[in-house]
């Protein structure tokens, strides 16, 4: 099953439920490639850590992909750009994106990016096209975010922080924001609370880890939601689902926002 998936630039669908069927694009795909190398990242270890953009598979390849899984499965609901990696370093993200609404113009297409791009005047213009934006939150510092996020030499907090911040200004879809919870990253309430009020997020999904840490990487693993693995893994130390509870709790009281816990 996941062999299949293992070879196709498009996977899934998935059920979600929040968003029905929900099908990934993978804009990466050859090589996990992203600008942060997250501890508990899903893809595991990543092999190419960078802030550099490029075009790593076709536009064409994606959409006869696209087309392939259109044959098999009748009903998308949702298009979610991810996959192995931050999506936003391909150069033809915005193209994909336009093909794929030539195609399927009422189906919702959003975006899960760590926002380390987002001061690229081209990701922008490519991301105002998307109905939604998800955007990556889980420190607020440079020492929690090294330490966390492990980014691609020569990429802050600070920026990344100001960028996200800027886009919010003028991104005008549905924005979010999610957060890996875990004991490395108590952060503490009243500055999160304070980050979170600026950028009046429309949801902030707060995840805590259920999957273990891939020692190898394997393509199989975007979208794999069904802990099946055959290869060896590492245990993550995880925070008690009432811990978890009750920082949501203080934060949604601290900020006035909408939370959604994932435990």
């Amino acid at each position: 099953m996941f062999e299949e998936k293992n070879k196709s630039t498009v996977y899934g669908p998935v059920k979600s439920w929040r968003f029905g069927m929900s099908l990934g694009i993978d804009p990466i795909f050859e090589v996990s490639t992203c600008s942060f190398n997250c501890v508990y990242c899903q893809l595991g270890q990543i092999q190419d850590i960078t802030n550099t953009r490029k075009e790593f598979v076709s536009t064409e390849q994606v959409i006869t992909d696209y087309k392939a899984i259109l044959q098999a499965h009748d009903v998308i609901d949702v298009i979610t750009f991810s996959g192995s990696g931050e999506p936003t370093l391909a150069t033809n993200l915005g193209e994909i994106s336009d093909e794929i609404r030539k195609i399927s113009p009422d189906t919702p297409q959003f975006i899960l990016t760590n926002a380390t791009l987002l001061g690229d005047p081209t990701v922008i213009k490519d991301l105002l096209k998307l109905d939604k934006v998800t955007v990556k939150l889980d420190a607020t510092n440079e020492e929690l975010f090294q330490k966390i996020n492990r980014p691609a030499m020569g990429v802050s907090f600070k920026q990344t922080w100001e960028w996200m911040v800027k886009f919010r200004s003028i991104y005008t879809g549905e924005f979010e924001v999610q957060m890996m919870l875990m004991p490395m990253n108590k952060i503490e309430l009243g500055e999160l609370s304070h980050r979170l009020k600026i950028l009046r997020p429309d949801l902030v999904q707060i995840n805590t880890p259920k999957r273990p840490y891939p020692l190898s990487w394997h393509r199989e693993n975007r979208g794999n939601h069904e802990n099946i693995f055959d290869y060896k893994v590492s245990e993550l130390k995880t925070m008690p689902k009432d811990e978890a509870q009750n920082i949501v709790t203080q934060l949604e009281a601290n900020t006035g926002l909408k939370f959604q816990i994932f435990n």
